[in-house]
């Protein structure tokens, strides 16, 4: 699938026309062979578009400028709490860009911060959603961190759990790709004068720097925080399994008691010792008895652990 769009009063407009600036969005055999000789996009480069582990890096070609750029997916409720990451391919032609992606997904979306003027402005304007982009999902992993937090303090399962060790994962994915970009945008900036960067377009460089450098820091922060707390938790979700099992000693206990005192007497004992002759009456004193002898030998128990 391929989108055209067209710059317009300073903003992206999608246009359905012929325009120099095109997305493909999962390439086709034939749309590739047409990268490949018609817009002579080297097949390595197109192929890391498309690789989803693929390392963000800038080349310099003959005729155009390659970026390797590193995007979060979009998240959604199938995939179980791991958030993944992937590669996005920007080819900057002197009158076309032509940007390769794996799976469709929001290129433009957010609040205009700067005019774009210039296919250049379109790659700024990639980078800041794209970092933008990694923002929400950061607080997006940190809500669902707090949300299992609350779990695993009152459960003896290892689904959350597990659920944590994902999210930790996926804190891995958003570092590696946070580094790649960060690298990226440092390259960008370098060689500036040879891109054809104004002054104004490096000012944007140096801050999409700063932002994707706080973002690289807050994902660390909440990796560090998930690794040291991960031994806490599993220990916390066996101290939850000790306890239930205390309880339910005390409970057997409880009732193996009153049992064998019932096994070794049994109703018709508990009548000859009382002189109840009538069941009705001797029946619920027996029950009434047991029971209280349960109850009696449960806070016994209870007793005897809290000292």
């Amino acid at each position: 699938m391929i989108r055209c769009y067209v710059i317009e009063n300073g903003r992206l407009v999608e246009s359905s026309a012929d325009s120099p600036i095109q997305v493909y969005i999962a390439p086709t055999e034939s749309e590739s062979r047409e990268l490949i000789e018609g817009l002579r996009i080297d097949p390595h480069n197109l192929q890391s578009a498309l690789d989803p582990d693929e390392q963000g890096r800038v080349e310099f070609e003959e005729d155009h400028l390659v970026v390797i750029l590193r995007r979060p997916c979009n998240y959604t409720s199938a995939d179980n709490f791991l958030f993944r990451t992937m590669s996005t391919g920007v080819f900057l032609f002197k009158e076309r860009l032509v940007i390769v992606l794996a799976k469709d997904i929001a290129l433009f979306e957010g609040k205009q911060t700067f005019r774009i003027s210039s296919l250049a402005d379109v790659v700024l304007k990639l980078l800041r959603v794209t970092i933008n982009h990694f923002m929400g999902h950061l607080k997006v992993i940190n809500m669902l961190s707090d949300e299992l937090e609350s779990k695993i303090s009152h459960s003896i399962e290892n689904k959350h759990l597990l659920n944590m060790f994902t999210l930790e994962k996926s804190l891995v994915y958003f570092l590696n790709a946070l580094n790649d970009n960060g690298t990226v945008v440092a390259k960008l900036k370098n060689n500036a004068a040879k891109i054809g960067y104004s002054g104004e377009q490096v000012e944007i460089l140096d801050d999409l720097a700063i932002d994707n450098a706080q973002c690289l820091t807050l994902a660390q922060t909440y990796s560090n925080i998930l690794s040291s707390l991960m031994d806490a938790r599993a220990s916390l979700v066996g101290n939850n399994l000790n306890v239930m099992m205390k309880n339910l000693n005390a409970i057997v206990i409880a009732i193996a008691v009153p049992s064998f005192f019932a096994g070794v007497g049994g109703m018709s004992e508990f009548s000859a010792i009382t002189g109840l002759g009538r069941w009705w009456i001797s029946y619920p004193l027996f029950l009434l008895s047991m029971g209280g002898l349960g109850v009696f030998t449960y806070w016994l128990v209870k007793r005897f652990e809290k000292h």
